[in-house]
């Protein structure tokens, strides 16, 4: 018996009394980065937006020095809303199910958080995705509807329709397969001396369009084309995806199915995407 507790307290894995987390700031857009050292006492079943709400909680350095609580993004903490993406030891993730135990499995020093490379920083881990959101837009991402009131049920989509279908409607647009993909460069903007809010929102959708859309607005269009009532605006979405920046610009890296945190088909989707751009653009071309 005692031999038996002996080898049980032997296998125990040991875990460490603090977590060191390396954090990369940034004060405000356009601002300079630095990185910040912090402790956290370690507890069990912890997610790194735990970690972060201790580092708040304390408010100082490993050093001892005084700061600002770190920035971040969240919401749903169940993997479903998008908004706490970013890079944790070096690789893109939702950081509400980076657990604590499997990071120092990787690295028992320390853990590193990073924002997204993509996209602008407003501060510290909290990055701008209007860009993504306006990928999203250019395809249409949405089924029309002519009004709210009770039209009875729609059309009846097939077994095998909805099996095609339910992957890509998980998307959570939390932008990892953005962040991962080279064709996708980072494009930051900042206001010009004299320029109104307008202009600038202007200046930013017309720099935004016509750079890559990247992997979830071309899999949101392949999606919505699906649907038999959405596919009521296939063409104008076909019409997104053979414009500058649309499906052609893929480079097929993959990058973009490896890190998705939903394993949402997205190769798939984008090779569906472009047989339909091909067959589009040929039917233009021989109708006119």
């Amino acid at each position: 018996m005692t031999a038996t507790n002996t080898h049980h307290q032997a296998s125990t894995p040991q875990h460490p009394e603090k977590v060191n987390v390396r954090v990369l700031r940034q004060d405000g857009p356009g601002q300079p980065t630095y990185w910040e050292r912090h402790q956290v006492e370690y507890e069990e079943n912890m997610n790194v937006i735990s970690v972060l709400q201790r580092i708040a909680a304390q408010a100082a350095t490993v050093e001892g020095n005084k700061v600002t609580p770190v920035a971040w993004d969240c919401g749903c903490l169940e993997e479903v809303c998008g908004s706490c993406t970013m890079v944790v030891n070096g690789k893109v993730r939702q950081s509400c199910t980076a657990l604590v135990d499997r990071l120092l499995e990787d690295n028992s020093a320390e853990i590193e958080l990073r924002p997204m490379t993509k996209f602008p920083v407003i501060r510290d881990l909290i990055v701008d995705r209007t860009r993504l959101f306006q990928g999203l837009e250019r395809v249409k991402a949405w089924v029309p509807v002519d009004g709210y009131s009770d039209m009875g049920p729609g059309p009846r989509q097939s077994r095998k329709q909805q099996e095609q279908s339910y992957p890509l409607s998980q998307c959570m647009s939390c932008g990892c397969c953005l962040d991962a993909c080279p064709q996708y460069q980072k494009i930051e903007l900042h206001r010009r001396p004299g320029e109104t809010e307008e202009q600038f929102e202007d200046r930013k959708r017309e720099a935004y369009g016509s750079q890559f859309m990247g992997a979830a607005p071309i899999s949101q269009a392949v999606l919505f084309n699906s649907h038999p009532t959405g596919n009521s605006l296939a063409e104008e979405r076909v019409e997104a995806l053979i414009a500058p920046g649309g499906v052609q610009a893929c480079g097929n890296a993959q990058n973009c199915v490896a890190v998705c945190p939903k394993e949402i088909p997205l190769t798939t989707s984008i090779g569906r995407a472009g047989r339909a751009a091909t067959v589009h653009s040929l039917k233009k071309m021989f109708d006119s």
